[in-house]
């Protein structure tokens, strides 16, 4: 039940006028249903602990239905309303992406060009690597140990003492938040303005963007802290630089500035989608153009507990925009409900996280223990997980897989092979566990079952191809 708890919608300067006389094929009563829905949909997550955060949809450009519903900080005693700003986790390499591709339009640089033409004070592999690979996160220049690192000058001189990349420029895709980095660095010396002075000025302001704040501590205001479930609220401080916190309304003005190409042109923006290969992110995360079209954009963000998910689908005219403080892990599945909600069809259930509560016991427990965990969950409580969905065990490989904890994630994820065994995606992961364990045999065995169920999979089509060369 929600009886005790304001579920608030902002007065928004396009009318609620527009929630009434929407142009949805749907029609008018059919369309008042749904946006009710959309209102039970919140209320139940809400009810459930999965979801506390904004909700936009627009349907053709109009705002026809926006709530919030939540809290601004871990003590959950101040409502959290539209104004609050809430960090969009990678989203935020968009505005990166967008500054490369508007100083190549003036002419300032090519994609073409080297990382060392602008930093000539990195090693002799940034004369291998293209600003192009910065975007397509194929680089191959290492991670750097993000913990131990205490801002950007620190980071440009972690980079300085790097000797080795870890494969050859334009060869494999790596997502890298050094990648972006480099990106942030070459804006700065070519305009001679900071990155976030570059990008208020240039980018947002002449937007109508006027309330994004790049890098907020934990004094300023209208800025939602985020926090887990335990009620444990994370500082505000990042390994590095560069990323802003907005408002929902700007969030969705972002999002109608690349529809418009108000920014750049159609043609950058098809530069910007063109993936390494597959569904490989892009600097815009996913897009897809059809002439001078941006027919479909999606990017998901996190950053410690905050989430954002931008979705904008050109052939249904439907953008949707979802952002939390509270990460759940669940915002693909509810902006899939959103979307099926507005279609008039059936719409999945909203579970808790299976990982989100149990991933503290994790760290104690082996593959074949948690497997255990998960069995006596499955029976004692299966109406409130996502127990029928293939990604629930997956994350829990990945979790053991990220500590380095290989044959534990091995058992993980040969149980989700049994239970999903149509699966092309489960034998994927599977088939990277036993790599990463230096099976090669196992490995190519798993990949090739992931590829005749899932032809489409360009992870399992390239790891096939490497592997039968050894």
């Amino acid at each position: 039940m929600v009886n005790n708890i304001t579920i608030m919608t902002r007065p928004f300067t396009i009318s609620l006028f527009f929630i009434c006389l929407s142009t949805a094929t749907l029609g008018y009563a059919q369309n008042r249903r749904n946006l009710k829905q959309l209102d039970t949909l919140l209320a139940k997550a809400y009810d459930l602990g999965v979801f506390k955060g904004n909700l936009l949809v627009a349907e053709k450009g109009k705002i026809i239905y926006q709530k919030t519903i939540g809290w601004t900080d871990a003590t959950e005693q101040t409502r959290l309303t539209a104004d609050y700003r809430l960090h969009i986790g990678s989203i935020a390499k968009e505005f990166n992406a967008v500054a490369i591709m508007i100083l190549k339009e003036q002419g300032k640089l090519s994609l073409d060009d080297h990382v060392a033409k602008y930093l000539p004070e990195l090693p002799g592999w940034a004369e291998r690597i293209k600003i192009r690979n910065l975007l397509q996160y194929t680089s191959g220049v290492p991670q750097s140990v993000w913990r131990n690192t205490k801002g950007d000058a620190d980071n440009l001189n972690n980079l300085k003492v790097v000797t080795t990349l870890d494969f050859e420029p334009g060869t494999k895709y790596a997502y890298n938040n050094n990648d972006v980095f480099l990106q942030r660095r070459i804006i700065e010396r070519i305009s001679g303005m900071s990155y976030e002075s570059f990008v208020q000025e240039k980018m947002f302001i002449p937007c109508g963007i006027t309330h994004a704040v790049f890098n907020p501590g934990e004094t300023v205001e209208l800025v939602a802290k985020s926090y887990n479930d335990q009620k444990k609220q994370d500082n505000m401080t990042y390994e590095i630089a560069g990323w802003p916190a907005l408002n929902l309304l700007e969030f969705y003005k972002w999002s109608e500035v690349l529809n418009s190409f108000r920014l750049i042109s159609p043609a950058a923006t098809r530069e910007l989608c063109i993936a390494f290969s597959g569904d490989n992110q892009t600097g815009l995360g996913h897009g897809t153009m059809e002439g001078n079209k941006l027919v479909k954009h999606s990017h998901d963000g996190t950053a410690k507990n905050y989430q954002a998910l931008l979705t904008s689908d050109a052939a249904k005219g439907i953008t949707v925009i979802l952002m939390t403080n509270n990460k759940q892990n669940n915002l693909g599945t509810i902006n899939r409900s959103v979307f099926s909600i507005l279609a008039g069809k059936p719409y999945a259930n909203l579970k808790r996280s299976f990982i989100n509560d149990f991933q503290a016991q994790f760290e104690n427990l082996t593959g074949q223990q948690t497997i255990a965990l998960y069995n006596q969950t499955k029976s004692d409580f299966s109406d409130k997980y996502a127990f029928a969905e293939e990604g629930t065990l997956n994350e829990v490989g990945y979790y053991f897989l990220n500590k380095k904890k290989v044959a534990d994630a091995i058992s993980v994820f040969t149980l989700n092979t049994r239970l999903f065994p149509n699966s092309g995606n489960m034998y994927d992961s599977l088939g990277e566990a036993y790599y990463v364990q230096g099976d090669k045999s196992k490995a190519l065995e798993n990949y090739v079952i992931a590829l005749k169920l899932d032809p489409t999979l360009d992870s399992a089509k390239k790891m096939v191809a490497e592997l039968k060369k050894i």
